[in-house]
């Protein structure tokens, strides 16, 4: 079992209104990972996986494609402290 991390990413290009939030979801709970997602007002998706170092990895990489609908121009993700979240939400 590989250490707990948290990655808290920013994904941009068409992110928006095209279920790109609750794909995230249905893949974070698939895959084990706890945080949260939520769209911003520039047009960007907000997200924080957090879970074991290789879930939390396949996340990060998974929304470089994102639902199939999606176009996404870029993937930022930092890492930080993990904060204990528990289950995997869309948040508005």
């Amino acid at each position: 079992m590989s250490e707990r991390v948290r990655a808290h990413v920013f994904v941009s290009g068409t992110v928006q209104g095209v279920y790109y939030r609750a794909s995230t979801r249905d893949a974070a709970r698939e895959a084990g990972v706890d945080g949260w997602v939520r769209n911003l007002r520039d047009g960007r998706v907000e997200a924080v996986f957090e879970g074991d170092e290789d879930d939390v990895e396949a996340m990060v990489e998974w929304c470089h494609e994102g639902s199939s609908a999606a176009s996404v121009d870029g993937v930022a993700a930092d890492y930080e402290d993990p904060e204990g979240l528990d289950g995997f939400e869309v948040r508005w």
